[in-house]
């Protein structure tokens, strides 16, 4: 998940977040990462985000939806690493 805030966090203190299942644990997520990006996670924090109600005006009248909710998890890597998402573009 890109967004003001976690662009910030990594910056700054080296977390990063991503938006998981919301079957998987903290030791998963932990594995999956070191696995993937070759780094060592030293923390991950989870917190699942409510679901939303959202509204729209058109002709026909005003539709109602929601969107479902999710779980995201905030993981904080080792001093002096980091994550390189887009590569060299």
């Amino acid at each position: 998940m890109l967004t003001e805030k976690s662009e910030k966090l990594s910056e700054k203190r080296g977390q990063y977040s991503f938006v998981v299942s919301k079957d998987v644990n903290k030791i998963e997520i932990k594995k999956a990462v070191e696995d993937r990006y070759q780094v060592t996670v030293e923390a991950v924090n989870t917190v699942v985000m409510p679901a939303k109600e959202k509204s729209r005006s058109t002709r026909a009248g005003l539709i109602r939806g929601r969107k479902p909710s999710y779980k995201k998890a905030i993981v904080t890597l080792s001093e002096g690493e980091s994550i390189n998402f887009f590569g060299d573009i």
